[in-house]
Parts: C-alpha cells; sequence; structure tokens
C-alpha cells in the first residue's frame, strides 16, 4: 500500500509539473508573438520605407528580417516569459487552483522549482541567441547593406523618380521591361572631378539599359544603348557631347567585406580576449541575458499572486515597470562601461544583484504570507 501511495503520489506531481509547465509555455508563446509581430512590423515598415527609396532592393527584405530575428528574440523572450508567468499564476489563482495545490502541500519553493525548468529552457535560447546568433546576424545584415550600398544598384530605381545614389549621383529611369532585368529612358547626372579642377557636371541619357557582371574581375558595369552624354564645366559656356550606341559605366570594383570591428559584430570567443571597454561591456550584456530570465523568474513568482476580487491584469503594470527599470539599467551600464564613466570590474553585476535581492526579500514576503493568503 505504502509503494502504490508513493507511484501516486510521484505521479501526481508529475501531472502538477506538465499542467503548470504548459500553461507558462502556452501564455508565454503567445505573449511572445504579439511581441514580436509589433516590433517586426516596425523594422519591416523601415526597411520597406527605405526600399520604396531605391536605398535597398526589395528582394534582401526577406532576408534581412530572418537574420534581425535573433536579436528580438534575446530582448523578446525574457519579457514574454516574466509575463507568461504573472499571467498564467494569476489565472490559477483566480480560479483558486493555487489554494487547492498549496492544501495539498504544494509549497512555495515547489512551485518556484516547477518555475525554473520552462525557465531553464528559455534561458538557454536567449543565451544561444546572445552569445552566437544575434551577433553573427547583425554582421550578416551589415555587410550585406554594405555591400548594397557600395554597389550602387540601379535595379533599386523606383520608376518615374529621381533617387540620389550618394557620390554626386542622381538617377531617373522610366520604366522596367517585364522581367525587370532592363530599364527604358534612363537618365543619369553626376558630378566627376578633374584632378585640383572644379567637378564638371555630366549628364548621361539613354534609350535602355542594363546592369552586368565582370566574372573575371567581379566589376559591376550599367551598360547604357543608344544614348547621348554631356560634359560641362561650371563657367564655361562650352559643353562637350557625345553620342553613343553603347556605353558602359563602371559602378563598382569587386565586391570587398567592410571592416566591421564594432564590439556588437564580434564573436563571443573574441570578446573574452579583447581588452577594449566597449568589448568588456557587450560581453557582460550577452551573459547577464541569460541570467536576467531566472531572476525574472524568482520576481515573477511573487508578483503573480493576486486576489480573486482583483483579476488577473492587477500587478501587470507594476510588473511592466519593473522590468522597464531592469532593463534600462542594464543598458545604462553598458553605455557608461562603453565610455570608461563606470568601472568595468564591477560592471552590470551589482544590478542583476540588486533585482535578485529584490526577488528572495519579495518570495520571503510571500512566503511568510502564505502563497493562498
Amino acid at each position: 500500500m505504502a509503494g502504490h501511495q508513493g507511484v501516486s503520489s510521484r505521479e501526481t506531481t508529475l501531472i502538477i509539473f506538465r499542467y503548470l509547465t504548459r500553461e507558462i509555455l502556452l501564455t508565454m508563446s503567445a505573449v511572445a508573438g504579439v511581441l514580436l509581430l509589433v516590433i517586426m512590423g516596425s523594422r519591416f515598415i523601415r526597411y520597406f520605407s527605405n526600399a520604396a527609396e531605391g536605398e535597398i532592393p526589395v528582394s534582401i527584405l526577406g532576408t534581412l528580417m530572418l537574420f534581425h530575428l535573433p536579436g528580438f528574440l534575446e530582448l523578446i523572450l525574457p519579457l514574454a516569459f516574466f509575463l507568461g508567468i504573472l499571467l498564467a499564476y494569476g489565472q490559477l489563482y483566480l480560479n483558486s487552483e493555487i489554494t487547492v495545490l498549496v492544501a495539498c502541500g504544494t509549497s512555495p519553493h515547489r512551485l518556484l522549482q516547477v518555475s525554473l525548468v520552462p525557465a531553464t529552457l528559455v534561458a538557454l535560447l536567449v543565451g544561444l541567441c546572445s552569445l552566437w546568433l544575434t551577433p553573427a546576424g547583425a554582421l550578416h545584415n551589415e555587410v550585406l547593406l554594405e555591400e548594397q550600398r557600395s554597389q550602387l544598384d540601379f535595379t533599386a530605381l523606383a520608376p518615374g523618380r529621381f533617387q540620389d545614389f550618394g557620390g554626386g549621383r542622381t538617377a531617373y529611369t522610366e520604366g522596367f521591361n517585364d522581367d525587370g532585368t532592363r530599364m527604358q529612358e534612363v537618365f543619369i547626372s553626376e558630378r566627376q572631378s578633374r584632378g585640383d579642377t572644379t567637378p564638371e557636371s555630366v549628364v548621361t541619357r539613354a534609350r535602355s539599359g542594363y546592369q552586368t557582371v565582370d566574372e573575371e574581375t567581379g566589376s559591376r558595369f550599367l551598360v547604357l544603348e543608344e544614348g547621348e552624354r554631356y560634359s560641362v564645366d561650371p563657367g564655361r559656356a562650352q559643353a562637350e557631347r557625345l553620342e553613343f550606341g553603347t556605353y558602359a559605366v563602371r559602378l563598382s570594383g569587386a565586391a570587398q567585406s567592410p571592416e566591421l570591428d564594432a564590439p556588437e559584430y564580434a564573436t563571443t570567443a573574441a570578446l573574452f580576449s579583447a581588452e577594449a571597454l566597449p568589448a568588456l561591456a557587450q560581453l557582460q550584456w550577452r551573459l547577464g541575458l541569460p541570467l536576467m530570465v531566472f531572476i525574472l523568474t524568482l520576481l515573477a513568482m511573487p508578483l503573480s499572486r493576486v486576489n480573486p476580487r482583483q483579476g488577473r491584469f492587477a500587478k501587470l503594470l507594476p510588473a511592466i515597470f519593473l522590468y522597464v527599470a531592469y532593463l534600462s539599467l542594464l543598458l545604462a551600464a553598458l553605455d557608461a562601461i562603453g565610455r570608461g564613466s563606470w568601472p568595468v570590474a564591477i560592471g552590470m553585476w551589482p544590478i542583476h544583484g540588486g533585482f535578485l535581492a529584490i526577488g528572495l526579500a519579495m518570495m520571503a514576503r510571500a512566503q511568510h504570507k502564505g502563497m493562498s493568503g
């Protein structure tokens, strides 16, 4: 009989564990989905606006958003898990399910242990993003954008609009053919420097044009067909006119990887051997994000305790303020350490320690009052 009761007790514990974990993870997933939709939507609108202005081609929007995803998740997941515990346990309090669990011998510390299991899973995901995926994705996107800026991709032109491509170059096309590979009625205005003299204005007009890449050198050219080219020196009453059947304009040399030595693009392994203050600040930031998940779990447990008359959202606003204060202090410390105005030896750890102490004090207070009280 004793053995039967022992098996029954283990089964009951497993059922409670699965139930609470499912409630937390389901609520977290819903919150994370909404937050991710809002943040990614905002970033997509900004990129789409840049594409509409011809700064980047539409074809790379999906790639940019995909490689931005880890950077979004490393900030969204801790908040979503924090709110997931608040809302899930808040609903259990409203349904008096926590009262029943406590009456059956489930202590607050046992509930905390159950919550730490999904917290460990979330912390691993956040650590994967912050330590590896986010810097790799940020580097990839910056290299991609740098290449687009350096290549002056004329396929990003919006028909019927004059667009600035940098370097004093303005371009216009009336439209594209059906497959988008050939431009119709092309106009290009640019300023070219000849040594120490005043830059001359060059205007080129062509009936059509297309882009091509030299396979040997990797250089990219804009090939114009059936057009005219005018060169005018400021202060002179004369202009040079050239008619051509085919004219090639070199847009860029072989693609080169830009030098990106900012700490946010560096690998975590490289940060461990770095000595610069911004790099050390970035390292502490990355290491602190997974730790933040466990501290937020500790804070969420007592905050989720609500009176049935208050509703499950009663402590949601104070909890959000607490999270915002936590994250804001970490960001301020990141900036202060990078500028050298805060000792790197102390770093961000007092902030984590302070919120850990707050969580322990709140748990002790909740334990004293009773989780079902």
